[in-house]
C-alpha cells in the first residue's frame, strides 16, 4: 500500500514537471520590445543562462564555443553605434514568410505576423536606398542599448565536426546552445532576443574590434538580455500539426497514431 502510494506521488509528480515543461516551450518566444531599464538582470541568473549552455550538446563534446558577456555600458555603446543596416537580401527572403493577417497566418500554419517586424522591414518601398524610410532599417543601436546584458556567441572556426560538409553538425550544437540559454531564460522570466545581424560580415569585423576577438573565433549569434519593460500585447503564434509533418514508418504513410491537439496545460495560442 505504502509502495503504490509512493509510485502513484512520483507519477504525479512527474506529469506535472512535464507539463511545466511543455509550458515553458510554449512560452519561449522572442522579445522585440522594450527591455526595464530599472530592472537589472542579477549576476546569478547570468550564471544559469550560462550554466545550461555549457551543458549543451555539441559533436563528439567538442564544445567548440565561448561567450563573451558583455555588461560595461561603454562597451554596450560602442557597440550601438556600428552601422547595421538590414540587407536587401534579408529583407526579401523575410518577406516572403510574413503574413499581413491572422486568417493569412493561420492558414499558413508557418511564419509569422509583419505587424511585429518595424513597418519598413516589410515595406518594399522603404528598402530603396533613396527612401525616407531607410534609416529604420538600420536597428542595432537600439537593440543593443535596450537590454543591460549582450551575451556574443562565438565560435572556433578552426575546428570542425568529424567528416561534417560546412561544419552542419557542429552549427546543430551551436543551435542547442541557443535553445538552452533561451529556455533557462524564459524560466528566469527574462526577455531574450536573438540578434543575428551580429553575424552579417561588417557588423561581425566591427564587434570582433571592440571586444578583442580573436580572427579565429568567428561570431555565431548575440542575445540581448532583459526584462521587458511591459507584458507583450497577444499575438498569434502558430506551429504546424503534427499530421502536417510526421510520418509512420516511411514518408508518406500518414496514420499519426499521435494527437495533434494542443495540450491542456498549454495556454491560448495568442497568449
Amino acid at each position: 500500500m505504502v509502495v503504490d502510494v509512493i509510485q502513484s506521488a512520483a507519477a504525479l509528480a512527474q506529469e506535472r514537471a512535464t507539463q511545466a515543461f511543455l509550458v515553458l516551450l510554449h512560452n519561449r518566444h522572442s522579445t522585440r520590445g522594450p527591455f526595464n531599464s530599472d530592472r537589472p538582470v542579477t549576476t546569478q541568473q547570468v550564471k544559469l543562462i550560462l550554466e545550461a549552455a555549457r551543458w549543451a550538446p555539441t559533436p563528439d563534446n567538442m564544445q567548440n564555443f565561448a561567450i563573451v558577456v558583455v555588461d560595461d555600458k561603454e562597451r554596450l555603446e560602442a557597440i550601438a553605434k556600428i552601422p547595421a543596416e538590414m540587407s536587401e537580401t534579408y529583407l526579401r527572403e523575410t518577406y516572403e514568410h510574413v503574413s499581413f493577417s491572422e486568417a493569412e497566418l493561420t492558414h499558413k500554419k508557418k511564419g509569422t505576423l509583419a505587424s511585429i517586424y518595424p513597418r519598413a522591414w516589410t515595406d518594399p518601398e522603404a528598402w530603396n536606398p533613396e527612401s525616407d524610410a531607410r534609416s529604420q532599417l538600420t536597428l542595432l543601436g537600439k537593440a543593443v542599448l535596450q537590454p543591460q546584458v549582450l551575451l556574443v556567441v562565438l565560435y572556433d572556426s578552426s575546428i570542425h565536426s568529424p567528416d561534417s560538409k560546412g561544419d552542419a553538425i557542429g552549427l546543430m550544437g551551436l543551435g542547442c546552445v541557443m535553445e538552452n540559454m533561451w529556455l533557462m531564460s524564459e524560466s528566469e522570466g527574462l526577455g531574450m532576443h536573438v540578434l543575428t545581424v551580429f553575424q552579417n560580415g561588417a557588423v561581425e569585423k566591427q564587434v570582433q574590434h571592440a571586444l578583442h576577438i580573436p580572427p579565429l573565433m568567428k561570431i555565431a549569434f548575440a542575445c540581448s538580455l532583459g526584462y521587458p519593460a511591459e507584458p507583450a500585447d497577444p499575438y498569434l503564434r502558430v506551429r504546424r500539426e503534427l499530421e502536417d509533418f510526421v510520418h509512420h514508418n516511411q514518408f508518406g504513410h500518414k496514420d499519426v497514431l499521435w494527437s495533434a491537439t494542443t495540450p491542456a496545460c498549454f495556454p491560448d495560442q495568442t497568449s
